[in-house]
């Protein structure tokens, strides 16, 4: 197992020795020391499904590049020194993680980060920008962004992660500009151990977690600890079997998008507050004396602004919620139809074996399948703006018909 700062990376030893690597070629670099071309290079691209830990991956390379420990194990990245610490805790001043609050990565702000990518490193040995999702960069901020790879700072890296180099996910000219590396989605065991010894989760619970998470490491981390997560999954996988009558559509519907609703508040309501109060301070609002008319206007307009992000924030968060709903219902279905077709292969919710069996004796391979297709019309949808109650009742719908 990977130690240091590769100790969260699961299940990708070939992935860490090939970061490794570059980050020792990177090392070479800093010291004026001879490196042979192109084991270390300025832009890459981590790919990989969702939870296999693309940006995991990214910020244990990034610790690595900064790593000031002259004692390096087998694969560099201590995990013990300043550098290190300061990169995985989020604080290091040379390390930048962009991840959009809202539904896309504006040109705004990639253009501000370009000008600071441009500074050479205060603290650390290289200036590192990770961009979690690539995938989600405008058009207007993958120009922005390719006009730096193209001519990039000395001592700057850029590490962008996206699902696929597909062209839907990553713009072709950008992607021929970086060196890919693909990540695998982590085995069950391996996410199982992490979880025991990483995070203190008991032996049954890490096992159970690991086996139902279809190797998503965050999703498996969060069923193992937090016991309104588990409460959320056992109500959407409750709904396959819970659509007797067309009234159950609805009432299915409404549960599922007030429980996203009231997961984004929770997510929103300390951080929207706390960054109002910080605003305001920041400006003045509520001072005295001179220039408060004009700092009170300042102040309002910026409040106005910050409350259109956190808006496109919660959004966002709501609809991170219901997709999550919508990837369990698919590996229901999933199951149903293997099971359906007799199919020999692990289930996605193994601890829902019995209802699979009773919904694969109901339904047949054809209907399975079709109920299949209608949750993923629905992700299809929710991706295209679709009102959730609409695009979410449409669903139940076509699930209660099969």
């Amino acid at each position: 197992m990977s130690t240091g700062v590769w100790a969260e990376v699961v299940g990708q030893p070939e992935a860490v020795a090939v970061l490794g690597a570059a980050a020792r070629a990177a090392d070479e670099l800093v010291s004026g020391r001879p490196v042979t071309p192109g084991a270390m290079t300025h832009a890459w691209l981590f790919t990989g499904p969702p939870g296999s830990g693309r940006t995991t991956a990214a910020r244990a390379f990034a610790a690595a590049l900064q790593c000031s420990s002259a004692g390096w194990g087998d694969v560099p990245g201590c995990g013990e020194c300043q550098a290190c610490r300061t990169v995985l805790a989020g604080t290091h001043p040379d390390v930048r993680v962009v991840a959009p609050e809202g539904l896309s990565i504006a040109v705004a702000e990639m253009r501000a980060l370009v000008q600071i990518s441009a500074r050479r490193p205060t603290a650390g040995r290289w200036q590192v920008v990770i961009i979690s999702d690539a995938d989600r960069l405008t058009e207007g901020a993958s120009n922005a962004l390719l006009k730096v790879i193209e001519e990039p700072p000395e001592r700057t890296v850029f590490l962008l992660c996206a699902p696929s180099d597909h062209p839907e996910d990553i713009s072709v000219t950008i992607r021929s500009r970086c060196r890919a590396l693909s990540l695998r989605t982590p085995p069950a065991w391996a996410i199982a151990q992490v979880l025991q010894e990483h995070h203190g989760v008991p032996e049954d619970m890490a096992s159970w977690a690991a086996s139902v998470s279809a190797g998503h490491i965050g999703r498996a981390q969060r069923l193992a600890t937090d016991p309104e997560a588990r409460s959320r999954r056992e109500s959407v996988l409750s709904i396959p079997l819970g659509l007797r009558r067309l009234g159950d559509v609805f009432t299915k519907a409404d549960d599922l998008v007030k429980s996203a609703e009231a997961e984004a508040s929770a997510v929103s309501e300390t951080r929207d507050e706390a960054e109002k109060e910080a605003l305001k301070t920041a400006m003045g609002f509520g001072g005295t004396g001179r220039g408060v008319a004009a700092a009170e206007r300042g102040a309002k307009a910026a409040l106005r602004d910050l409350e259109k992000r956190q808006k496109s924030r919660a959004t966002r968060t709501q609809r991170d919620a219901l997709d999550l709903a919508l990837i369990d219902l698919i590996g229901f279905y999933r199951d149903v139809l293997t099971a359906s077709m007799r199919a020999e292969v692990t289930l996605n919710h193994p601890d829902r074996a019995a209802d699979v069996r009773t919904a694969a004796a109901e339904w047949s391979a054809d209907s399975a399948l079709r109920r299949l297709e209608a949750v993923l019309q629905c992700r299809e949808a929710l991706g295209q703006n679709v009102k959730p109650r609409i695009a979410i009742e449409a669903m139940l719908t076509s699930l209660h018909r099969g």
